[in-house]
């Protein structure tokens, strides 16, 4: 799951202390045609929204019985091979944070969409920075052979192109993908 995932992990929780537990992949399913979303633990969810663009797939669905999220909307963007996320927190909860990113592998279906997350993940913070997170986890996964080194490569690379990007547009991620052709649009947040 992106962001603080539905246990209630937070992000970057390897910085520093014991290095990262090796573990394999998070795969996720998004089922248009179900109109579900199967998140790495194999939990299926109703999805709200779920809408086609020529650069991607956006999504959208409430976050059920999380005690500080309540609600998010991705965008799956193979080209760049991210996924964009915005996040509606409970009161009390809000992040400091805009965008949270994953690097991913995404396979795009005519009604199934998959991916397979590459561990590194960006806080965009419009306007002020961005902070790469959980390189540790994508070297401990490569190491121990459960991500090949030309597939964490490829992670490496996506995540520095955006990073780069991304600052290269005031760190205005929005901006930086309109440079691709790529242009976002979002719901509103949800009445709480």
């Amino acid at each position: 799951m992106t962001c603080d995932d539905e246990t209630g992990n937070a992000p970057g929780r390897h910085r520093g202390g014991d290095p990262p537990h090796a573990h394999p992949p998070k795969i996720e399913i998004f089922d248009l045609a179900e109109r579900t979303n199967t998140d790495p633990k194999g939990r299926v969810r109703r999805v709200e929204e779920y809408r086609l663009a020529p650069f991607g797939l956006f999504m959208a669905r409430p976050v059920v019985g999380h005690p500080t999220l309540a609600y998010f909307e991705s965008w799956l963007l193979p080209e760049p091979g991210l996924r964009v996320t915005r996040q509606w927190w409970h009161p009390g909860a809000e992040r400091d944070y805009d965008f949270y990113v994953d690097v991913v592998d995404i396979v795009a279906g005519q009604d199934r969409w998959r991916t397979v997350d590459h561990y590194l993940d960006l806080l965009v913070r419009t306007g002020r920075d961005v902070e790469l997170l959980d390189v540790d986890e994508l070297l401990a996964a490569v190491a121990a052979g459960l991500l090949p080194v030309a597939e964490g490569r490829d992670a490496l690379e996506a995540a520095y192109r955006a990073v780069s990007g991304i600052a290269a547009h005031d760190y205005r991620l929005e901006r930086w993908l309109a440079t691709l052709g790529i242009r976002l649009t979002w719901r509103r947040a949800p009445s709480q």
